[in-house]
């Protein structure tokens, strides 16, 4: 059997995220031939550990399958890259990809997806960076479980504060928890590109932005000045949520950020005495939207108690009830926002740098 034929066999399956197969996706870096044995090595474009070994199962059967294979080996490995990202920017120091999860109004349970989805990405193995860009109503030092002012060891830079395996940073570990950010536009602004810029963020694949509501000065500042890979859009399924949010998702468009999909919260609520699950705020209007724009409807989220008590508790869901019903939904919707990124055209800026030519 020749290297070709193993290459049929890996056309036939498909990414269990992206459903691209394996060799449109660029994903089989390696295959070996030694006579009935066979050896095959796939790189994901997103982080993946929780789906390593049904994929890898996958193709070993369907390998093995042919009465030519006596024995597949399948090594699966995955590589985050730097993608395209908006104008002329170029990506940030130390961070490959910026996504910013942005909501066109309050109360739609933004900030606590935007947490749970970086400790999913976290789990899944990706090294994950969160950026509360609310100055003016910080909530993330709260939901992660940390206070106090960050370090500096060079009175320059500030460092991000750590837990649960993903760096932080936030206007709130620099004020006092009741002190109002009496500022106008400029100062916000001002104030979001140092946190940004000024923090020694390590190693990052994903730099996940907390964005206020809204589209104003703080939205059009990371919109036009800070390369964001991607958008992931929250709503729930009320009108009112679905008509703010869909001002967010043109924002994106309008300065060319793809968006990565949309994400309904708060889809239907979960008694917590009975488990009865009923749509309280309407069904169907994330995947209306998302229809409506050809994007992705990445998810839907319950309403549920637990969500709550555990985000407000500093300990999100995601890493208080790991293997919950939950968990998994904020995993999936993790997976498919990494691997839709993943399909995206890479930042050719930093792999070719510029070559200047001088006489000496």
């Amino acid at each position: 059997m020749e290297q070709s034929d193993i290459e049929n066999i890996l056309a036939g399956v498909s990414d269990p995220i992206t459903g691209e197969d394996l060799v449109s996706a660029r994903a089989v870096k390696g295959v070996a031939v030694d006579g009935a044995r066979v050896a095959v090595d796939i790189v994901l474009g997103y982080p993946a550990a929780s789906l390593v070994d049904d994929l890898a199962g996958t193709i070993q059967s369907e390998l093995e399958a042919r009465p030519e294979i006596e024995a597949a080996v399948v090594n699966i490995a995955w590589k985050v890259a730097s993608h395209k990202v908006q104008g002329e920017l170029t990506p940030l120091p130390d961070v490959k990809n910026v996504l910013a999860v942005a909501s066109g109004k309050g109360g739609v349970g933004k900030s606590t997806t935007a947490v749970n989805l970086a400790l999913a990405l976290t789990r899944e193995g990706a090294t994950v960076g969160l950026l509360d860009a609310d100055i003016y109503g910080p909530s993330q030092p709260k939901m992660m479980g940390l206070s106090g002012r960050p370090d500096s060891h060079d009175g320059k830079t500030i460092e991000p504060k750590i837990n649960h395996g993903v760096q932080t940073m936030s206007i709130g570990y620099l004020i006092d928890e009741d002190t109002p950010m009496v500022w106008r536009g400029p100062m916000v602004t001002q104030a979001l590109q140092q946190l940004i810029s000024e923090t020694n963020w390590s190693g990052l694949d994903y730099l996940i932005v907390d964005m206020p509501p809204g589209t104003g000065d703080i939205q059009l500042t990371l919109a036009q000045r800070v390369p964001v890979s991607g958008a992931i859009i929250i709503t729930t399924p009320q009108d009112i949520a679905l008509l703010d949010a869909r001002k967010g998702l043109r924002m994106f468009e309008k300065v060319d950020v793809p968006v990565l999909g949309v994400v309904e919260n708060m889809s239907t609520h979960i008694c917590s005495q009975c488990g009865h699950e009923e749509p309280i705020f309407g069904e169907g209007g994330g995947a209306r939207m998302a229809e409506t724009y050809g994007v992705e409807l990445l998810g839907s989220l319950p309403l549920d108690i637990r969500i709550r008590e555990q985000t407000d508790g500093g300990i999100p869901t995601v890493v208080a009830e790991p293997d919950s019903d939950i968990a998994e939904a904020y995993r999936q919707i993790a997976l498919k926002a990494a691997g839709r990124l993943s399909t995206q055209a890479r930042n050719m800026k930093i792999q070719f740098p510029n070559i200047v030519v001088q006489n000496t």
